[in-house]
């Protein structure tokens, strides 16, 4: 009697011995993914050079006793707090834009690993973009301090700085939200844009929606973080607000990402 050799190489390797993509790789691909586009690599330069730009101008036109850190480090905040949800967007509508979802759902066809990178990406490059404003910030404030008398006053403290990170965090979780949600570039943007403003203006002209203006608009609640005057209260209003408008069109979003059928074409 003889026995059947059996070749290893020609053997179906068995599932469990292959080792899944580390969590770590899925992020550094979904950051590369944030400048490989045009789209995305200009979204990013725009960032810099805004931010950049806006300090300059604070230099040469504010008052010598106000180029302080925190006023330097304040103006940079409105703008990258406009472009840093559109980079979300950009960011999680990529596998339907670009129609690259096939390839990153067959390296990974764990849908959730890949949510959580974009989500990790998305944070890693807005606190990127915060630490790039306190950069200049600095730099500019250290210039105030050689020209001008009464400028150059380092009064950013470690609470204040933090209430700038929480805000621009949660300014790009709501475009990785609402890109999510839509996953569709365009749509997402005007969406993102268009209907919190609708929600600010309706509360605000309507007497009888007074009360839900300071619990469910996020234009609102985020007014004591940029004015560093958070208290007890304020977080829980912010709470409130951003549960409504980030963590609900997130976990919706994630929903239809795990479900909606990937098409080549």
């Amino acid at each position: 009697m003889t026995a059947t050799a059996t070749n290893p190489l020609t053997t179906d390797p068995d599932p469990r011995q292959v080792a899944r993509v580390p969590l770590s790789r899925l992020c550094r691909v979904e950051l590369r993914k944030s400048w490989d586009t045009r789209a995305g690599l200009w979204l990013l330069i725009g960032i810099g050079v805004i931010t950049a730009a806006i300090v300059v101008i604070f230099l040469l036109v504010a008052d010598a006793r106000d180029t302080t850190l925190d006023n330097f480090l304040g103006a940079t905040t409105l703008p990258q707090n406009i472009l840093l949800p559109v980079l979300g967007v950009l960011l999680v509508t990529s596998e339907w834009s670009q129609r690259t979802g096939l390839v990153t759902f067959t390296l990974e066809p764990n849908r959730s690993r890949i949510a959580v990178a974009k989500v990790v990406a998305t944070l890693v490059l807005a606190f990127a973009a915060v630490l790039l404003a306190l950069a200049v910030s600095a730099l500019a404030t250290a210039l105030a301090a050689v020209f001008f008398d009464a400028g150059g006053i380092w009064n950013l403290s470690g609470g204040d700085f933090g209430d700038i990170v929480v805000a621009q965090l949660i300014a790009v979780l709501q475009g990785v939200a609402f890109g999510m949600l839509i996953m569709n570039s365009a749509a997402a943007i005007v969406a993102l844009f268009a209907l919190p403003l609708a929600w600010t203006i309706l509360v605000n002209l309507v007497t009888a929606l007074h009360d839900l203006r300071d619990w469910l608009d996020l234009q609102t609640t985020n007014i004591a973080l940029f004015e560093h005057t958070m208290d007890a209260e304020a977080w829980a209003k912010l709470g409130v607000s951003v549960a409504v408008w980030v963590l609900l069109p997130l976990v919706l979003g994630t929903i239809r990402l795990l479900r909606r059928e990937v098409k080549s074409a």
